[in-house]
């Protein structure tokens, strides 16, 4: 009797185990047809198969790899009103390019957006950076993200840095046909040895003609050199002192305000 319920007892657990293990084979079954089901409706439509929560984060993450893909750094001059800004890529192929208030800027969409931030007051595009002015009743504290964002979302939407690119670059110190053999020496000794050592401090010169009666160059301040404390400085003892030396048909320098540089009319403006 005993014998026969060991028996019977055996073969209940031996069923049982049989059927667990049916089930568990079915479960095993429905999970890795549930997976492939969803793993193929995740590659034919990923953003449809994840929740809200997992949209946004992975929204949040490329956008956060997309900013964080430029890496701007910048750079104090001797005007503490001018900052420079380097984007680690090239800005000017050619040349520089000077935007003096925001009318003159509607030909380079950059140019005008940096118009757009309350406080700039100037904007000069060198090779590899990009000056901003500011006016004194702002702190840079305040501007640079603002700066930052600009500059980031131009070159990430793939605009160019000119609508007319026949107006980009000044070519005012091209040697023209008709120049004299002064005019062109003065011009090379700009371009080659004034010019380099004005654009470190963010700015740059732009020759506006040559007096052969008075010996008298005139020249005008660009960039950070604008409004510079030290400006007149340069002009005299650095560029007047240059000029005269290798030229001797150079008797003096002039720095010529445009309209824009008119502090009078800035004000105008502005208000």
């Amino acid at each position: 009797m005993r014998s026969f319920t060991r028996l019977l007892t055996r073969v209940v657990r031996r069923e049982l185990h049989r059927e667990d293990k049916a089930l568990f084979s079915s479960r095993r079954l429905f999970f890795a047809s549930s997976t492939r089901a969803f793993l193929f409706q995740t590659a034919s439509n990923p953003l449809r198969s994840l929740p809200t929560s997992s949209l946004n984060s992975t929204r949040w993450r490329r956008f956060g790899e997309q900013k964080r893909s430029m890496f701007i750094q910048t750079q104090s001059t001797p005007n503490p009103s001018s900052l420079m800004f380097y984007p680690g890529k090239p800005v000017m192929e050619v040349g520089s390019a000077d935007f003096p208030n925001a009318r003159s800027a509607i030909n380079s969409p950059l140019a005008k957006a940096l118009y757009g931030i309350d406080g700039i007051t100037r904007v000069f595009f060198g090779s590899d950076f990009i000056t901003v002015t500011k006016s004194d009743d702002v702190y840079w504290d305040l501007l640079k993200p603002e700066i930052f964002a600009a500059i980031m979302d131009f070159y990430t939407s793939g605009q160019p840095l000119f609508l007319d690119s026949s107006v980009a670059a000044s070519m005012d110190t091209a040697i023209l046909e008709d120049d004299s053999e002064t005019v062109a020496m003065i011009k090379e000794l700009l371009e080659t040895r004034i010019r380099p050592a004005v654009q470190d401090d963010g700015g740059d010169i732009e020759y506006r003609g040559y007096d052969p009666e008075t010996g008298v160059v005139k020249l005008r301040m660009q960039g950070a050199c604008s409004g510079c404390p030290s400006s007149s400085v340069t002009l005299k003892s650095g560029i007047e002192n240059m000029l005269m030396h290798y030229v001797p048909e150079v008797k003096g320098v002039e720095q010529e305000l445009d309209d824009e540089d008119d502090p009078e009319n800035l004000t105008s403006q502005m208000d």
